[in-house]
Parts: C-alpha cells; structure tokens; sequence
C-alpha cells in the first residue's frame, strides 16, 4: 500500500510542480467528524489560516465551530507559510502529514 501511494504522490508532483502534497488526518482522540477528503494539493504560497479557511468552506464547517491544524500534535501558527511548513517537516515519500481536531475554548 506505501509503494502505490508514492506512485501516487510522484504522478501528482510531476504535474504539479508549486503544489504541496498535504494529507490531512482527524487527530487522536478529536470529536470533529471524519472529513470525506484526505488528500489535498495545496498551493506553495498559501498560509495556514487561508488552507484552514479553504477546509471550513469545502466542509462546511460553521464559524461557530473552533477547529485547528496540528502537525505532529502540536498547533501551527496560522500565519506560517504551507512552503515553510512542508520545507521543515515533509515525510519521506514526499507528503506533509497534518490533523485537524476541535479548539479547547473556555467560558
């Protein structure tokens, strides 16, 4: 099963060069549902808070609802560049790996 997702993810880069390969998992244990797409090609220039804005609208997710990306369990700060991230953490086979769960808000 690895072998045919590096196939995969080698076809998509070799069509498309500035694209971030990006998979992006419910975290452990989060209460949000599971997303029907898990695998997203993510523009180089593109921000955290505007790859979470293009999640809330492609899921539907209310405003209401809090929501944030983790990489390796801890929060990404929203203003980092996806180049930046990918650059420092791409596993591999090529791919960043993210998760996504509900915002711990108080009052």
């Amino acid at each position: 099963m690895p072998e045919m997702r590096q196939v995969e993810i080698d076809s998509i880069k070799d069509e498309q060069r500035d694209g971030i390969p990006v998979i992006l998992e419910k975290a452990e244990g989060s209460e949000k549902p599971d997303m029907a797409r898990k695998k997203f090609l993510v523009p180089t220039d593109m921000s955290v808070g505007q790859f979470m804005c293009v999640l809330r609208k492609t899921f539907k997710i209310k405003p209401e609802k809090a929501m944030i990306i983790l990489l390796r369990n801890f929060v990404i700060a929203t203003a980092l560049s996806m180049a930046e991230i990918y650059q420092a953490n791409k596993r591999e086979d090529g791919c960043l790996y993210m998760s996504y769960a509900e915002e711990n808000t108080y009052g």
